[in-house]
């Protein structure tokens, strides 16, 4: 806005207030308003044709695109996964090589596609969106005619407004005549000019809506057939898509879960699909996948002993995978007040035979008594949680704490559930252990 622009938008601001609230007269054209009114709605109708249009243009070339895409993505699945790290099969090639090349004929087909899809999505660019955009342009051009009329609709009110308040005064002065005749020339050439717009728009208008109609009738036309085609070339190149891949006999569901078999269940049972991720280590639901290490018994030499060369690690057998050794899926079984009774598979039993130093020694000797509270009086702090462990646990990871049968833990944090890991300490040492190893009490 030039300085000019930026003093007649202050002078005009009085009247666009009074207009606004309806205080005072105004010039009031019941032929423009309608016409106004029908303008406004070709507008925003105008600016729906060409973004829904450019949107269809787009979602063609998006559909086209991501389908070749999804051949890429799926072309990287089906690849061989050997002779990686993390395979244990490194030498075996396992892949999907029929997959691989129906994934390449499918992006071959989509391609060719693309390329016969062009003609049809440049000519919906060419005559729909792009006259669209320029219906826009004209659009604009009238709406700045309509906005100046309505600026010289304020100036003729107001020069009118000050004219009458003028001729009102009874005991008019030199000074008074003189604003009296200024008062009527403004207000003449006010006239002029709001006339000149008002008539030019009330005039143009009605023939602009006219050839609206003409515009759109060939637009509407040429997007429907030119939608037609689209929609038989996509049907054409689809149905005569022949990959033998994909057996087009059977029911799409059908087919669906005839290729998937029995992979779900199969998944499924794997245990690493339990596991919870909440930030902290946690076992599966269940310790029933023990290791057998483990469920041999506790070595005679304790739990700092140096393993045997026929025993494997612990470290090389992980909770919930299938060892080689016999594992038996069983939870433990629920806690009782006596120890010597209770036999798990996630632990020796304590009167195990292999095991006669320290399972014989914590099956026959009694718990010792815990030590007396404080007063209550005398006590500041409360009263710290201890458990009993009911089997040997030696330190799987960094973080957890080993103790024996026997051993009194002191409890840091733990939850309302047995099947997960609590915190304690023992034998000054501060770490991680499982709920089920211990008693409560």
């Amino acid at each position: 806005m030039s300085f000019r622009g930026f003093q007649k938008s202050v002078v005009r601001a009085p009247q666009q207030f009074k207009a606004k609230f309806n205080i005072g007269e105004h010039t009031k054209d019941p032929v423009f308003i309608d016409a106004e009114r029908r303008f406004h709605e070709l507008e925003v109708e105008t600016k729906r044709l060409h973004d829904e249009s450019k949107k269809y243009f787009d979602a063609i070339n998006g559909m086209l695109n991501h389908q070749i895409e999804f051949s890429k993505a799926m072309t990287e699945i089906y690849k061989p996964i050997s002779g990686r790290m993390s395979d244990p099969d490194s030498l075996e090639v396992q892949g999907n090589p029929d997959g691989i090349r129906a994934c390449e004929e499918y992006e071959a087909v989509v391609k060719d596609l693309q390329e016969s899809l062009k003609p049809e999505l440049e000519m919906i660019d060419s005559r729909v969106i792009r006259p669209a955009n320029e219906l826009l342009d004209v659009l604009k051009v009238i709406r700045k005619t309509a906005t100046k009329r309505e600026h010289k609709k304020l100036d003729y009110d107001r020069h009118n407004a000050t004219l009458k308040k003028i001729q009102d005064k009874k005991d008019k002065s030199a000074k008074d005549e003189k604003a009296l005749w200024k008062a009527e020339s403004e207000v003449e050439q006010a006239t002029q000019e709001f006339n000149y717009f008002n008539d030019l728009l009330k005039d143009e208008l009605p023939k602009l809506f006219a050839l609206e109609r003409q515009f759109i009738k060939p637009l509407f036309q040429s997007f429907y057939y030119m939608q037609l085609n689209i929609f038989y070339t996509l049907h054409e190149k689809m149905q005569h898509c022949d990959i033998g891949y994909f057996d087009l006999t059977l029911d799409v569901e059908e087919a669906f879960v005839k290729k998937r078999a029995d992979i779900l269940e199969r998944t499924e049972q794997l245990t690493i699909v339990r596991f919870k991720t909440s930030g902290q280590k946690k076992p599966p639901p269940k310790y029933g996948n023990k290791p057998a290490a483990i469920e041999a018994g506790p070595r005679p030499a304790g739990l700092l002993t140096a393993e045997s060369p026929s025993t494997p690690s612990l470290a090389s057998v992980k909770y919930g995978q299938q060892s080689q050794l016999d594992v038996v899926e069983n939870p433990p079984p629920p806690y009782s007040a006596s120890a010597t009774g209770l036999k798990s598979p996630m632990s020796p039993p304590l009167g195990s035979p292999s095991s006669p130093g320290l399972a014989a020694l914590a099956a026959g000797k009694p718990k010792p008594p815990p030590p007396k509270p404080k007063p209550t009086r005398l006590s500041g702090a409360p009263a710290v949680e201890t458990v009993t462990a009911l089997y040997d646990y030696s330190a799987q990871a960094e973080g957890d704490i080993s103790f024996r049968a026997g051993d009194v833990i002191e409890i840091v944090s733990r939850t309302q559930n047995a099947n997960e890991w609590w915190i304690g300490k023992c034998h000054g040492k501060q770490g991680q252990f499982p709920g089920n190893y211990v008693k409560v009490g």
